[in-house]
């Protein structure tokens, strides 16, 4: 009787076994390849970048340290002065210190310094319908990239809706509920604040505005609307200001904001 190790035996010999890719051919290959570079291609995040062994492909490593690089310079620097004279904004600045403050303490974002509560009183228009706030958050580059285009859009569309603004301010190490304490001591109906995101790796440049109807101090965030994505890869930030307009107009008509403007009221849902 022939032994199971004898290599020898035709009886105890295993069937060649076909493989899991047998039959795949280079056109498939190929195909596979092209529909993953046109995921990749249509997809700010990394696909199909490649692996050298266990590591990242050089040229995949140095893009993303690139973009690491500029994501962090994001977040460090800060707005020019040139473009805040440029767009008229008064300047003020909120209890925070320093950037690595601003980091560590949400809580010191949200409220303005003692001179820029008076310069707020002093040189600023009380009780507007909407009064607009621009602060770098955690991303001056979407500040400089976006609120160029965005701003006089939003104010060319409220002056044609008959809507009053109040002097747009802008605020250094700003947090989103600053809006609260600045439309809180002018008194306006509705607060828009124009803001830097926390930046990616694909995208420094995101900004979002954030809406709220009676704004107060310690709102809730639930309270608030936004529109977000406002950067040239997203929505441009002209169209962003149309859009905002149209929200705008919105919460006015329902003295409301957040989760109190319902999606039923909205005058762009889509009937089914």
């Amino acid at each position: 009787m022939a032994s199971d190790s004898n290599p020898d035996s035709d009886t105890d010999s295993p069937e060649p076994t076909a493989s899991r890719d047998a039959g795949r051919d280079a056109d498939a290959d190929r195909g596979d390849e092209d529909v993953l570079r046109r995921i990749a291609d249509r997809n700010p995040t990394r696909l199909g970048v490649g692996r050298s062994g266990p590591r990242p492909t050089t040229d995949a490593l140095l893009e993303f340290r690139a973009d690491h690089g500029v994501a962090r310079d994001a977040v460090h620097s800060r707005v020019s002065d040139d473009l805040i004279d440029d767009l008229g904004l008064i300047e003020l600045r909120t209890t925070v210190a320093d950037t690595d403050q601003y980091l560590a303490r949400p809580d010191l974002g949200r409220e303005l310094d003692a001179e820029s509560l008076e310069r707020l009183e002093r040189d600023c228009e009380r009780g507007p319908e909407v009064q607009i706030v621009v602060s770098d958050g955690l991303s001056s580059s979407a500040v400089e990239a976006n609120v160029p285009q965005l701003l006089p859009a939003l104010l060319d569309g409220l002056e044609a809706r008959g809507v009053s603004v109040g002097t747009p301010v802008f605020v250094e190490f700003g947090r989103v509920d600053v809006m609260d304490a600045v439309g809180e001591v002018l008194e306006a109906d509705c607060c828009v604040n124009l803001i830097g995101e926390r930046p990616g790796l694909r995208t420094a440049e995101s900004l979002s505005a954030y809406l709220v109807y009676g704004p107060e101090r310690g709102s809730a965030t639930a309270k608030k609307s936004v529109v977000s994505n406002i950067h040239d890869g997203g929505l441009p930030p002209v169209e962003a200001g149309a859009e905002l307009v149209d929200l705008i107009g919105e919460m006015l008509d329902a003295e409301a904001s957040g989760v109190d403007l319902r999606e039923d009221d909205r005058e762009f849902r889509t009937e089914s």
